[in-house]
């Protein structure tokens, strides 16, 4: 496989208010946010040419770095049209939008209060998360062996950098076995979600997705719960513990990269039936590119 890498491709990237040209979008090696993860970051999709829910994310990547304990220095209306230009510039049609914020190189320790905060988006061509054969099958998952923290003893309520390094973990541990993706539990053993996406059950024709109240609630998993109450699909948010999944006849991930996608086993568990799936896919479709 060919592997194109981020730092040499063309066209131009938004850095710190302006439009570069993409190799000229670079940051030093003792950038705080590299080291200490002191980061936030936002995926937007874009199809046929719009972007959607922009909006929302842009918000998200505020109260992110307010969580973290900085002022992102621009407005959303700023951010929107920030990705807008972007968009433009790389004449993106179906594609991916990545805002982000970190600390600079003032300060390099664990105090960073005058660190500058710097602000980039780029964009860029991309197909499904998953192959369309992975999609057209169901995904194969595993349990991962990491768990998603504790609130107390992390920012979980972020998009943050940091928290994503045991998902990375997780991903890896599973292509390893031979699976697509992997599903965390969390601190108390409850389901979670996957290492990049929401998830939901179906169970005696009602829709069960987990409680994100030690992970995000994604920004598609609203839009997937808003779209199954206007088809009269009752939603029940709850914890969920890992052995009611025999009960589960459908499975399926929510996620800015994963969209909607089937799930066809965890493990032990197989989730024979796509009516409900197909059915929101479809939804999701007509919303997301309409």
């Amino acid at each position: 496989m060919t592997i194109i890498p981020f730092d040499d491709r063309d066209g131009q990237i938004w850095f710190d208010g302006k439009l570069l040209p993409w190799r000229d979008a670079q940051l030093h090696v003792l950038t705080h946010g590299l080291h200490y993860a002191s980061a936030v970051f936002e995926g937007i999709r874009v199809y046929n040419g719009k972007i959607f829910k922009g909006t929302e994310h842009n918000e998200r990547l505020i109260k992110s770095g307010q969580i973290l304990g900085f002022k992102v220095p621009y407005t959303v209306e700023q951010l929107n049209k920030a990705c807008e230009d972007v968009v433009k510039a790389q004449k993106i049609t179906n594609g991916y939008i990545r805002p982000i914020a970190y600390r600079g190189s003032e300060m390099i320790a664990v105090s960073a209060q005058h660190c500058k905060i710097h602000v980039a988006v780029a964009a860029w061509e991309w197909p499904s998360y998953f192959s369309p054969e992975a999609r057209a099958k169901g995904l194969r998952l595993c349990w991962a062996d990491w768990k998603r923290p504790d609130p107390a003893t992390a920012p979980t309520a972020s998009k943050a950098a940091g928290l994503y390094m045991i998902c990375t973990l997780s991903k890896h541990s599973a292509e390893d076995k031979g699976y697509n993706d992997a599903m965390m539990q969390d601190y108390r053993g409850f389901v979670a979600e996957a290492t990049g996406a929401n998830v939901f059950f179906a169970i005696d024709g009602k829709l069960h997705t987990p409680t994100p109240d030690c992970f995000l609630d994604g920004i598609t998993r609203r839009t997937v719960i808003g779209l199954a109450k206007k088809r009269g699909i009752e939603v029940i948010e709850r914890h969920i513990k890992p052995s009611e999944l025999e009960n589960a006849t459908e499975a399926f991930l929510t996620g800015t990269a994963a969209e909607v996608t089937r799930i066809a086993e965890i493990e032990d568990y197989k989730f024979p039936e796509n009516k409900m799936i197909t059915a929101l896919q479809a939804d999701f479709d007509k919303l997301s590119h309409g």
